[in-house]
């Protein structure tokens, strides 16, 4: 029985309590909670034994997969951290990615081998790194097989702590990655369900909780559609995990929203968690394309969370699931759920304000009517791995509380709640990957034929917003045409980073510092 709000201390107290419930259904695995947690314990044995401790990190790079949660169970029965990485990242991505976090262990699919050749000796951190194998028939030579590892025998116990941390990697306003760091008590009440958003019983308050919800609840199917690389699948599956639920997992290497309906009349799926429109609008249209093709009685709950999710979109869904709920949590990986959104008549939503999360103006309290940044305080992350800087600017002690500042831009109204307007920095949200404009400016003026370059959003009704570039030309050279361009881009960024568009101008604006207009960029993406 756990007795702090450990996260392995927890899936192991569920685990003894509904060991024979299944934990995950997939095409290519079905695990019961006791099959789960043994294979997890047989696996942080093998970490252990190659040398993987208390405080180290471990990446998973791998498509939706059951062992990709096996990995991150895994990583936090041995004290040590795991991580997200983004599958779509290229070499030069992973290597910054790989030694910013100190990687001591990463377990990648086995379709990613080639670049692991590639990058595997400039990560000087590295332990060892484990193949898991998807059918793809890659060469696998330098990493260890994941089947091998299982088969190590259970040790332990291991050293464990409420406050041992989870990295989430992020973008950063550099345009590279940066690690939130969670741990695992705040990671419980702030993203994982600690916190009783949907829970009748409310908050958890003693972590035995977890195993009377576990053995009393309805022992329901949740099906996250985003990848488990993103935050917000992480948050729903943990919260799943920890309630007993059934998680149901497409590994599919795409959203294709048919195959997603073909899985929930299948499995009889209870909960589907997306990320805002850009996952939305395909749910939406399928089902105005096949009326009566699918079964969708079982469906009690659609909910969005980690991009916009618009009104007339939830307002359809409903009318074509009516069986269903439609609810819109906000959050950020530097702030966990903020929240139930509300329709805003203004901005992008609207969220309640609390002792815990207010809008912050200039490092203090917004009065009425300002706007500021939203932020939060009491079960946050305590900084940036490795980041001293950008920790101070997000992180700040306000009347002697750590808050945690996001880049939402909100204003405080006269009835309590906060108007959201969105990001209130340079950041692009598009379908829910944020991308931030620096990065893909440098690869634009990499070419060269481009002399100068600015990225802004331009508004989209499925993606939220398209990632634009803007440039000028550089005297003497000749302009590439699209197709070659995209391809110049498509070798250093990752795909959702690549301008849909290009816009050439005879020169781009700077202000008297000398630092982009991005008003301007923006004024010139909404006119294209």
């Amino acid at each position: 029985m756990a007795k702090q709000f450990n996260l392995a201390d927890l899936f192991e107290t569920v685990a003894a309590t509904v060991p024979d419930r299944i934990a995950i259904r997939a095409d290519s695995a079905t695990l019961t909670y006791a099959e789960l947690n043994d294979r997890a314990e047989r696996l942080a044995a093998g970490l252990a034994a190659h040398g993987v401790g208390r405080g180290d990190t471990v990446a998973l790079y791998l498509m939706n997969s059951p062992a990709y949660l096996e990995g991150f169970i895994a990583a936090t029965k041995i004290g040590a951290v795991p991580y997200n990485v983004n599958y779509r990242y290229r070499a030069e991505e992973l290597r910054y990615l790989f030694a910013n976090a100190e990687s001591a262990a990463i377990i990648h699919g086995a379709e990613f081998s080639d670049i692991m050749r590639e990058v595997r000796p400039d990560v000087p951190t590295l332990k060892l790194s484990v193949a898991v194998d998807d059918q793809s028939g890659t060469d696998t030579s330098g990493s260890l097989n994941y089947a091998d590892l299982l088969k190590t025998e259970p040790a332990g116990p291991y050293e464990r702590d409420e406050d041992d941390i989870l990295l989430t990697y992020t973008g950063g306003t550099t345009g590279m990655p940066k690690g939130v760091m969670w741990p695992h008590r705040a990671f419980l009440f702030a993203c994982a369900g600690g916190a009783g958003y949907f829970n009748p019983a409310g908050p958890v308050v003693v972590p035995e909780d977890i195993a009377d919800r576990a053995a009393n609840g309805y022992p329901l199917k949740m099906m996250p559609l985003a990848p488990l690389m993103h935050a917000a699948a992480v948050w729903a599956t943990w919260s799943g995990l920890l309630n007993g639920l059934t998680i149901i997992l497409d590994e599919s290497k795409s959203f294709n929203p048919e195959h997603v309906f073909d899985l929930v009349e299948r499995e009889g799926a209870n909960l589907v968690q997306f990320v805002g429109d850009a996952m939305a609008i395909p749910l939406r249209d399928a089902l105005k394309a096949n009326p009566g093709r699918w079964n969708l009685q079982t469906v009690v709950n659609l909910g969005s969370g980690g991009a916009v999710f618009s009104q007339h979109v939830k307002d359809d869904l409903k009318a074509l699931v009516p069986t269903a709920s439609i609810t819109d949590g906000m959050g950020t990986s530097e702030t966990g759920i903020s929240g139930m959104a509300e329709p805003s008549p203004e901005g992008v939503m609207r969220l309640p304000s609390s002792d815990s999360q207010q809008v912050i103006v200039d490092d203090r309290f917004a009065e009425v009517g300002e706007t500021g940044f939203i932020a939060r305080n009491g079960n946050t992350p305590v900084g940036y791995f490795g980041d001293p800087v950008k920790t101070a600017e997000t992180f700040k002690t306000i009347d002697g509380k750590l808050w945690a500042i996001s880049g939402d831009a909100g204003r405080l109204d006269a009835d309590g709640k906060i108007t959201m307007f969105g990001r209130g920095s340079t950041c692009i949200n598009t379908g829910g990957e944020k991308v931030f404009p620096e990065e893909v400016e440098e690869a634009l003026r990499a070419h060269p034929a481009i002399l100068d370059a600015v990225v802004a959003g331009q508004k989209d009704d499925r993606w939220g917003e398209r990632v634009i570039g803007i440039v000028s030309p550089r005297a003497g050279q000749k302009r590439p045409d699209d197709a070659t361009l995209k391809l110049f881009l498509t070798e250093r960024l990752a795909g959702y980073k690549v301008p849909k568009a290009v816009l050439w101008v005879d020169s781009v604006k700077r202000s008297p510092a000398g630092k982009q207009d991005y008003r301007w960029a923006k004024e010139v993406a909404a006119e294209a």
